[in-house]
């Protein structure tokens, strides 16, 4: 499961508290006072035997005796009783309908494990979800929902935190709650046997009221819903994660599973702390450049060290930005930082902001201030909320000697996030600088997948399964050479009698830029990863180690090779090649289940050296689930060779193409309102997609210039929970009426059906007549929606 009904933990309509309790220091007080406290508005019912003949209650609320005498289910009971009572207690609630359950306690010994198996197994007939146990509870400030035995009330914010810790996550509640920060949503999650991190990361993603997403976790069970949710999260808002164990011998795995999902990385709790002020109280635009506005020469020397330390970048201006601050403020130092003086008063300050508003070269605006005599802080702070609406990449401030309370919260207020020094300013900033880098990274379309075609593939396909057939489960030598040959690449091989005849053993006497140790294993959490070893580049700083999650693209291979200390001693482009080759090759022969090899990098080559090749009839799933090759058909339609296949990364060109090639009209009735173009960021969005819960199948033809050349595509796009999946079908104008579309939607209803989605649904103009056709003639059922110009469409394919 994943998001389903987790609704009813993040927004509670009503809570039953079972084992509510009057005994200071017992869960069940702690559980009870937390609701009172944060001050829920909804019905909330107490649950314990003991107290039903006092005649107060618990806070004026009749205490029940049983969950059966609940007078309505709850939409969410924090469960506060014994394992033992755990399975019955749920069966009784999920009979009733209600939807999720917190177990706070925790389940310890043998017989505590064998009842929370029964637990959730009482618990699936109903859907109701557990979260726990261990958990310290899950918080919506907003609606005054402090569900569990937090240790602090938590306030309103923009960001939400994540955590499988109970003490780390009191101890940020605690931290904020002092310093006025607050938060969407906070969860523990315990010791996730049902709700886990993948999960929540799925329901914050399209969250409204979550900004961004704070991330704690030790370890990563579900990898494949764990690494869909964190890049569908990543790419709608910034997702920071936080893992201890930076020594640890698989650290580096997540640090790559991390960079891949498009999260940032952090290291400490310090820096993610940091950015619950700058993420959770900002709005600060994309940019990674700014200007530092100060009055102060040594606090200007200061923050400028700072900047430089976490690596951010000072904007240069250009001369229509220094131009303006001279004249505005001539006894200003114009540049970056920019010295107003030491005599500067608070309206200097608004000034600047003011002037460099109009100036996109300055980047965002950040504010390092020590109180003056002439600027005290409360002023310049009053200053900085008037004037923050010119600073339109964002404001924010760092306050020598701190900022009382007061002034603190009226610059939350209006969205100005203050940080106590600049260095925390900076690495703060710097982050945000990460995670759209990272973003970029996952958007970049690759230059190109290799070129093994289908009958290469096949035959590398049929080599592995005969050595299976015959016993032979790994491959070395001519045998291994010959397979990855099939994918483009070239093994050294020993000369015979001497002569070196072949290309690669001519160069066996070049001199080697690097050997890199390549292996190819299943991780426990992760499944198939690669692992690349360089040794050190000056003999004193430590080897490369980097993991690559595969499937692997020119891009993603760009972007471990140029972690490497040797990239700039040759042309990276044969490495690269080599690269996403391998990861092609384990892609397609799934019976590659391990893999031990030296990448050898020439002047002028990369070649592979001694390469010994594990097989196996089946292995783990990937993380992310590659390319499904399998997908692809050649059909004939229409007096022509189609070919129809699951769409790609590379294909955002031909995407483009296909777009504009529509009429205006056809364009309105896609999309529902006038489009004109579509950039690159969002023709990325339909071209690389998560096949693992979406699928875009595209018509091609070869056109006369040889080139493939779109003619129409059919896309669904899943529910985490695979309950439903909405579709949507083009062709090209001049197509229509000709079968193209039905053709695509066989194909995707087809597709849905195996993945055993349950509904297909989808919408469409009034207007559109042709579309509503082609849905009735397929199967659907045509339906009105609240809009009246829009209608729906509905099939179960169950």
């Amino acid at each position: 499961m994943t998001v389903r009904n987790l609704d009813a933990v993040f927004q509670p309509k009503s809570v039953a508290v079972i084992g509510a309790s009057r005994r200071p220091g017992s869960i069940g007080n702690m559980v009870w006072q937390r609701l009172i406290e944060g001050g829920f508005k909804g019905p909330l019912w107490p649950v314990n035997p003991k107290y039903t003949h006092d005649d107060d209650g618990f806070d004026g609320r009749a205490v029940l005796a049983d969950a059966g005498d609940l007078p309505a289910p709850p939409t969410v009971a924090v469960i506060c009783t014994r394992p033992a009572t755990w399975p019955a207690l749920v069966h009784r609630l999920g009979g009733m309908g209600t939807r999720a359950a917190i177990l706070v306690g925790e389940a310890r010994t043998d017989d505590d494990r064998a009842d929370l198996r029964h637990a959730l197994a009482a618990a699936r007939p109903h859907l109701l979800r557990i979260v726990g146990p261990g958990s310290v509870g899950a918080l919506t400030p907003a609606l005054n929902a402090q569900l569990g035995a937090a240790a602090c009330v938590a306030r309103p914010g923009g960001v939400a935190w994540v955590s499988q810790s109970n003490a780390l996550t009191n101890a940020v509640l605690c931290w904020a709650a002092a310093r006025g920060l607050g938060f969407s949503h906070a969860i523990a999650l315990g010791d996730e046997a049902d709700v886990d991190a993948g999960d929540v990361l799925d329901y914050l993603a399209s969250d409204p009221g979550t900004r961004a997403i704070l991330l704690e976790v030790d370890t990563v069970r579900a990898a494949r819903k764990f690494m869909s949710a964190a890049r569908a999260a990543a790419r709608n808002k910034p997702v920071l994660a936080l893992r201890s164990g930076r020594g640890e011998p698989g650290d580096a795995l997540y640090t790559a599973a991390f960079r891949r999902a498009g999260m940032v990385r952090v290291d400490t709790l310090d820096d993610l702390l940091d950015e619950i002020e700058t993420l959770g109280v900002g709005r600060v635009a994309a940019s990674d450049t700014a200007t530092l506005i100060t009055s102060d020469r040594g606090v200007a020397a200061v923050a400028r060290d700072a900047f430089g330390e976490a690596g951010d970048t000072l904007a240069q201006w250009d001369d229509a930005a220094l131009a303006a601050i001279k004249a505005a403020l001539p006894r200003a130092q114009a540049g970056n930082p920019l010295l107003l003086g030491d005599d500067a008063k608070p309206e200097h300050f608004g000034l600047a902001l003011e002037t460099l508003g109009t100036h996109r070269s300055t980047g965002t605006a950040f504010v390092v201030h020590a109180p003056t005599h002439s600027a005290p802080v409360e002023a310049v702070a009053r200053m900085l909320i008037d004037r923050q609406r010119f600073a339109y990449r964002g404001l924010l401030a760092s306050f020598f000697g701190g900022v009382d309370a007061k002034t603190r919260d009226l610059l939350h207020a209006h969205g100005i996030p203050v940080h106590t020094t600049p260095w925390r300013l900076a690495r703060a900033f710097g982050r945000l600088v990460d995670y759209r880098l990272g973003r970029e990274l996952l958007m970049q379309t690759p230059e190109g997948m290799p070129a093994s075609g289908a009958d290469a593939i096949e035959a590398a396909q049929t080599q592995a399964r005969a050595a299976l057939a015959t016993g032979d489960g790994e491959l070395t030598g001519d045998a291994a050479a010959k397979l990855l040959g099939w994918f483009g690449l070239e093994t050294l091989t020993p000369p015979r009698d001497g002569n070196a005849t072949d290309a690669a053993a001519k160069q066996e006497t070049a001199k080697p830029i690097v050997d890199v140790s390549v292996e190819f294993r299943d991780d426990e959490n992760f499944g198939p990863v690669f692992h690349f070893v360089a040794p050190s580049a000056d003999g004193v700083s430590p080897p490369l180690r980097v993991y690559g999650l595969p499937p692997l693209n020119p891009v993603l291979s760009r972007d471990i090779v140029a972690q490497s200390p040797y990239v700039r001693r040759v042309p990276p482009a044969a490495t690269l090649a080599a690269v996403t080759e391998l990861s092609q090759a384990v892609c397609e022969v799934r019976e590659i289940v391990g893999m031990q090899l030296t990448l050898r990098v020439l002047p002028l080559h990369t070649v592979v050296v001694a390469p010994r090749i594990r097989l196996a009839a089946t292995r783990s799933r990937f993380a992310i689930v590659p390319y499904p090759r399998r997908l692809e058909e050649t059909v004939d339609w229409d007096g022509q060779r189609l070919t129809v296949r699951p769409i790609r990364p590379e294909d955002e060109e031909q995407h483009r193409a296909f777009v504009e090639s529509m009429t205006p009209d056809d364009l309105r009735l896609r999309f529902f309102s006038a489009v004109r173009s579509l950039d690159h960021s969002q023709l990325a969005r339909m071209t690389q997609i998560d096949y693992d819960r979406e699928m875009a199948f595209v018509a091609t033809v070869v056109d006369a210039d040889g080139k493939p050349r779109t003619l129409g595509v059919v896309r669904a796009v899943a529910d985490p929970d695979n309950e439903t999946a909405e579709f949507a079908v083009t062709v090209l104008s001049g197509l229509k009426g000709r079968g193209l579309g039905r053709l695509l939607m066989e194909r995707i209803i087809a597709y849905a059906r195996s993945r055993g989605t349950h509904w297909l649904l989808g919408e469409a103009l009034r207007e559109n007549s042709g579309m509503i056709a082609l849905a009735r003639a397929s199967g659907f059922t045509v339906t009105p929606t609240d809009d009246p110009g829009v209608v729906g469409f509905r099939m179960a394919l169950d």
